[in-house]
């Protein structure tokens, strides 16, 4: 139903604008009048904001006085769909209108007008001299089919300086057009030949192509073993709804991901798709935000804040590795980008596809109880077989106490190097080691501002805290006891264990693979690359290299600690362990060779261990499922974090005590309130940190409740509290 408003120049409208402010408000129509929806600026204070007309006024205020207007924007106007997405968003994570509105456009630029750009293709004209560099350039423009292109991008292509291409514009070989900066996407061309699929593969894409056919809301859970082709299968539901004229969402958990799906797209539908994470520059940001709105984009791959893009008309969302816990936003606004999409969809009347080869409990439980499909694709694709999974037990290993790759280990390794294949040594810990501790006095050394160890990063000659990004050099002398040359590591991060492979590899090709390595997405993109062409013997990781790579020559991987992940008390560390170590294992043998993952452990004897090295999957989910239920926690029970923060310690906790003690319209609903407690990490940026956490029934109204608890305690201005509705970390 469409509830677009016509507002005559003068009329009362309700604005939302992207400021922190608790309400919306009014304004007067602009000359030429404005709809529902539009994106509009108008004065706040001294300020021009951004803000989208919501509806009409609320009154109550003498329109007289009200201020205009100040101009519309020259976008098309927020669907009411996205305004239903954004209040229904905002109304399940107890987030403030504002906040969401900011994260529906976030487009630089937004109200610029359009500007134009100079681009680049094929002439008339033959070159009287034709050299290699012009020769490159000129197949290079015909691989792009009469589609102009940015100098840069020509240039990048042909491997020549922009010098080239000049010389051939002068000599009519290469024409200047201008265009304007925000143009369509090449089209995609969806019935073009997809690969050729399995018996499974195919029963699985008729299944997807069948739900996109319908036009009507479904969730599957596509469930299948690394390698399998998962991709393969929903790129014919992608087919399908660019087919249909509709648009397509595919959501990736790691940009490193997206330069090996782009190339996998561009095969597929013969042309590149908009891309939107934060690895691309703000100038393509708002080229895809302007052509989503305007329909000149088919298909997004994207991170997870692409699911608040204006799209027009959105048939199918893809959340790819669902599982992976970076679909949670940890800051600003708290929402999980799987649930999110469920949502839309369903406000769309859209299709939503969660893919894993290790889905999490939530998504296995809607799929046992009904709510959304299933399909399992069995096998690997083609002639690659599982990976053979071992456990080396460290109790019996001879190994040096300095030391953390085991002699089974190594003998491994030196073997795969000998026929030419690739090792990976995973360990899911950043930087030189975890700790720096004064063997004089035993002090650790801490972040200055935050209950947290520093961890040396030995590549940078430098401590951070993983916190709050704070670094300083790494001390000579102990600043506790100022004893020198007494500070000693303790524990492996990827860059220890790199210095004990290359003295134990002296002639191995060594990468290392960590966030904090590499200077930019491209740079990342460009080391994934290299080793997937060959370019390194060892790999080391951290779970950067769990989502979703594919290295065509890597046989082995080896699992330097795999107890890490079941310390603690994460209610989900026995299933993130599970997921972790399985998708870290699928990583070897995706090709010919057959793979092996051999996994270093001091507990071979744990049900999850166990679980991990047997393969054995659906007893491990229901085993889990039955400790949650029996529990009364996610996805059987519902949790809602509560976390305060100020600079005063004793403050923060006297109105985490004010609050557990008015629990009043919680208790209405049977909810429990546990706390307050320091939160495991108590002090951040310098701020004191109490964590209160409220358990309540599945059918509860847990956010109504949450409301009007917190809004009984008046906080001070210092004073932060953030509402985290299932949260999936306990920090």
């Amino acid at each position: 139903m469409d509830d677009t408003c016509h507002f005559a120049p003068g009329e009362r409208v309700c604005v939302l604008t992207t400021q922190p402010l608790d309400r919306m408000l009014d304004y007067r129509a602009p000359e030429g009048g404005c709809v529902t929806g539009a994106f509009v600026e108008c004065s706040l204070g001294p300020r021009l904001v951004l803000g989208v007309v919501w509806g009409p006024g609320e009154g109550g205020f003498d329109a007289a006085k009200l201020r205009p207007i100040a101009r519309v924007l020259d976008v098309p106007p927020m669907r009411d769909e996205m305004r239903e997405f954004l209040t229904r968003a905002a109304a399940y994570t107890v987030t403030p209108m504002s906040s969401m509105l900011r994260l529906a456009t976030r487009s630089p630029g937004l109200g610029n007008p359009q500007s134009m750009r100079r681009l680049y293709q094929r002439g008339g004209a033959e070159p009287d001299r034709m050299t290699d560099a012009r020769a490159r350039v000129l197949d290079a423009l015909d691989e792009y089919a009469g589609m102009p292109v940015t100098q840069s991008e020509l240039s990048e292509a042909a491997g020549v300086t922009p010098s080239v291409v000049k010389g051939l514009v002068k000599l009519g070989a290469v024409i200047e057009v201008e265009a304007p900066r925000d143009s369509a996407y090449p089209r995609l061309d969806p019935h073009l030949p997809g690969p050729e699929l399995t018996e499974d593969q195919t029963t699985a894409a008729g299944a997807l192509t069948a739900g996109v056919a319908s036009q009507d809301y479904g969730t599957t859970l596509l469930r299948g073993v690394t390698g399998s082709g998962k991709t393969e299968v929903y790129m014919e539901a992608v087919a399908a709804c660019l087919a249909q004229g509709r648009q397509a969402l595919v959501l990736l958990p790691e940009i490193a991901l997206t330069a090996e799906f782009l190339t996998r797209v561009e095969a597929r539908f013969g042309a590149r798709p908009a891309e939107w994470h934060s690895g691309v520059t703000m100038t393509e940001r708002r080229r895809c935000w302007r052509m989503v709105a305007e329909g000149g984009a088919q298909l997004v791959v994207g991170a997870r804040s692409a699911l608040f893009l204006p799209f027009q008309h959105l048939g199918l969302i893809i959340v790819d590795e669902e599982h992976d816990t970076s679909y949670k936003q940890e800051d600003g606004v708290l929402y999980n980008a799987r649930d999110m999409a469920v949502l839309r969809a369903s406000i769309l009347g859209a299709q939503v596809v969660l893919a894993s080869a290790t889905p999490s409990l939530e998504s296995w439980a809607n799929a046992e109880a009904g709510k959304y499909a299933r399909l399992t694709l069995a096998e690997r694709f083609g002639p690659a077989i599982l990976p053979e999974m071992r456990a080396i037990d460290m109790r019996v290993e001879d190994l040096p106490g300095s030391r953390w790759i085991s002699p089974t280990l190594q003998r491994a390794v030196t073997d795969r190097i000998r026929k030419g294949e690739q090792s990976l040594l995973f360990l899911n810990r950043r930087g030189y080691a975890p700790v720096t501790i004064c063997r004089a006095c035993g002090h650790q050394i801490g972040c200055d501002h935050c209950d947290a160890r520093m961890v040396e990063h030995r590549f940078l000659k430098r401590l951070v805290c993983h916190q709050c990004g704070e670094t300083k050099p790494m001390p000579t002398v102990c600043p506790e006891c100022e004893v020198e040359d007494k500070l000693a590591p303790v524990g492996p991060g990827v860059e220890r264990l790199a210095e004990e492979v290359a003295g134990l590899f002296p002639d191995a090709r060594l990468a290392v693979l960590s966030s904090d390595l590499f200077g930019s997405a491209r740079a990342l993109k460009a080391a994934i690359v290299q080793i997937a062409e060959g370019g390194a013997d060892i790999i080391i990781g951290t779970q950067l290299v769990a989502k979703g790579h594919n290295f065509p020559k890597l046989t082995l991987v080896g699992v330097i600690d795999a107890d890490l992940g079941l310390q603690g008390s994460d209610l989900r560390a026995a299933e993130r362990t599970f997921q972790l170590m399985r998708q870290v294992a699928g990583r070897a043998g995706r090709v010919e060779q057959p793979g092996e993952a051999l996994l270093q452990t001091f507990q071979p004897e744990h049900p999850v261990i166990r679980a991990i090295l047997s393969g054995a999957e659906e007893p491990f989910w229901k085993a889990e499922a039955d400790e949650r239920r029996h529990a009364g926690v996610p996805p059987y029970g519902r949790l809602a974090g509560i976390v305060l923060s100020a600079p005063d310690v004793q403050q923060v906790f006297d109105i985490g005590a004010a609050l557990a003690r008015a629990d009043g319209p919680l208790r209405r609903i049977g909810a429990q309130v546990y706390g307050p407690a320091p939160a495991p990490i108590a002090r951040i940026r310098g701020r004191h940190r109490v964590r209160l956490l409220v358990k309540a029934d599945k059918a509860a109204p847990l956010q109504a409740a949450l409301i009007d608890w917190v809004a009984q305690v008046k906080l001070p201005t210092n004073l932060r509290l953030s509402i985290d509705i299932d949260p999936q970390s306990f920090y």
